[in-house]
């Protein structure tokens, strides 16, 4: 697994068939030394959820945009 490194921060990168993803975590630790908490903001918050559904539409062929309604609704709280 490789790594950069940002603000002193190590961020791992993971490679699956060709592309990379990046920790989450990892980015969530620059800020606290519990990233729960930070995750947790970041799916609650709005502007998240709506990039989620976008990206499920586009990227998943399965997508269920009226399930993914009534989970926008009720998740999106800020």
């Amino acid at each position: 697994m490789a790594k950069i490194n940002v603000k002193q921060t190590d961020i791992s990168i993971l490679k699956i068939q060709q592309e990379d993803y990046i920790s989450l975590t990892d980015i969530a630790k620059f800020k606290t030394s519990d990233p729960f908490i930070v995750i947790g903001n970041w799916m609650r918050n709005r502007n998240t959820v709506e990039y989620l559904g976008v990206w499920e539409t586009l990227y998943n062929p399965n997508s269920k945009p009226i399930e993914f309604d009534r989970f926008r609704n009720e998740y999106s709280m800020n």
